[in-house]
């Protein structure tokens, strides 16, 4: 299992990075602080999916460090780079606390998040550019999504694969032993 990372120096968030970027990648800055992320987040008490991207292949996009997410968040994505995917846990205070989020977080909730950072960027200002360029910008995250479930996919059908062959020859194995000790009785 990857190392885990106290990002919070108290326990309170706890990153493990499940898939690292590439060496070149970006991470978010001061000048590209908008993050695109594709995520799943799950009850740590019971394993529930409360929210997930994953359904409708989506993005969700925020401004790093402007406290329009959970903390967890801030402390998490600025530690990573695109094309990296980390789980993410995170005690209540750093995430909806006492109040939890109703009627999906229970109060005082402990939450699990699987996090892929898609992309970064600057934040967009007055000159804003063409709904021509955001909609290629949009059609690129897409590609990059399906090209990303479709290797998740791929890994899935290989591991059960091996898995399958790992249990023909225990099968086979076995199957042989059985065969080898026939025979094997004293004559009378």
């Amino acid at each position: 299992m990857s190392e885990e990372i106290d990002l919070s120096g108290d326990g309170g968030v706890i990153k493990t990075i499940l898939r690292h970027a590439k060496a070149d990648a970006v991470a978010p800055t001061t000048d590209s602080p908008v993050v695109d992320v594709h995520y799943e987040g799950v009850l740590a008490e019971t394993g529930e999916v409360f929210d997930t991207t994953h359904e409708d292949n989506t993005v969700f996009s925020f401004e790093i460090g402007k406290g329009s997410v959970i903390k967890s968040w801030d402390l998490a994505l600025k530690t990573m780079k695109v094309g990296e995917i980390a789980k993410i846990t995170c005690k209540p205070e750093y995430g909806y606390g006492s109040a939890g989020s109703p009627p999906d977080i229970p109060p005082n909730a402990t939450l699990i998040f699987e996090v892929e950072l898609v992309a970064c960027r600057p934040r967009k200002s007055s000159n804003l550019g063409s709904a021509s360029e955001e909609r290629a910008r949009l059609e690129e995250l897409k590609k990059q999504r399906e090209i990303a479930a479709a290797t998740k996919e791929e890994e899935k059908k290989k591991r059960e694969e091996a898995k399958a062959a790992a249990a023909a020859r225990i099968q086979a194995k076995l199957g042989s032993k059985k065969v080898q000790g026939k025979g094997k009785g004293k004559a009378k």
